[in-house]
């Protein structure tokens, strides 16, 4: 029951941020990511490769992903929420001179897809428990290496206003390598978590054996 509850959760945030997107052209690119992203979840569910813990932590990063899809990342009014709960906006209180919120979803997507990763290659019998957690690290930033090559290759194809959305350079050189960066930091820290508090509990169905 709980796992319906979180797809249905993000179905309907999903549908009321497809509302009005700032850019629609750009809104529908960024979703390319976001349809794949359930339609893995999906299957790897049906397959019991996957915990409702792990699905609940994919759904977030993907929910993470839809509003920045929404707004166009770099225009993520993340102050305004800010000075609204607080009296203060976020770009006040760190001195960043960009919007910051792509950065906040690369560090995400280590950081929440880190221990679905590890489930999956465990109980898929891909990995043993530790090695797994070395493949994680791995295919983080091979994910995030290939993510970039493709957000390179978009704005090359689409061009002018729509390409330029779609990376979300704001005018950082360095944007690709940062952002590669903290998804590795993210998977880091997702890791050390997963190491010290284990597996989830919620385990569903016939798992393979976890040898060390």
């Amino acid at each position: 029951m709980g796992i319906r509850i979180a797809f249905a959760a993000f179905a309907i945030l999903w549908v009321a941020l497809a509302l009005a997107p700032v850019s629609r052209s750009d809104w529908m690119l960024e979703n390319v990511m976001t349809l794949v992203g359930v339609a893995l979840l999906v299957a790897f569910r049906r397959a019991h490769a996957l915990s409702q813990t792990s699905v609940t932590l994919a759904l977030v990063f993907l929910a993470l992903h839809a509003s920045g899809a929404h707004y166009t990342y770099s225009l993520v009014p993340y102050d305004d929420w800010s000075r609204s709960l607080f009296g203060r906006s976020i770009t006040e209180i760190t001195g960043a001179p960009r919007n910051e919120y792509d950065r906040l979803v690369h560090f995400s997507f280590g950081l929440l897809l880190a221990i679905p990763c590890h489930e999956w290659l465990v109980r898929s019998g891909r990995a043993s428990n530790r090695a797994a957690w070395w493949v994680t690290l791995l295919l983080a930033m091979s994910a995030s290496h290939i993510y970039e090559l493709i957000e390179w290759g978009a704005a090359e194809i689409f061009g002018g206003e729509l390409g330029a959305a779609y990376v979300g350079t704001q005018g950082d050189e360095w944007d690709a390598q940062k952002d590669m960066a903290l998804a590795t930091l993210g998977t880091f820290v997702g890791v050390l978590i997963g190491i010290a508090f284990g597996p989830p509990r919620d385990t569903e169905g016939s798992d393979p054996s976890v040898s060390a």
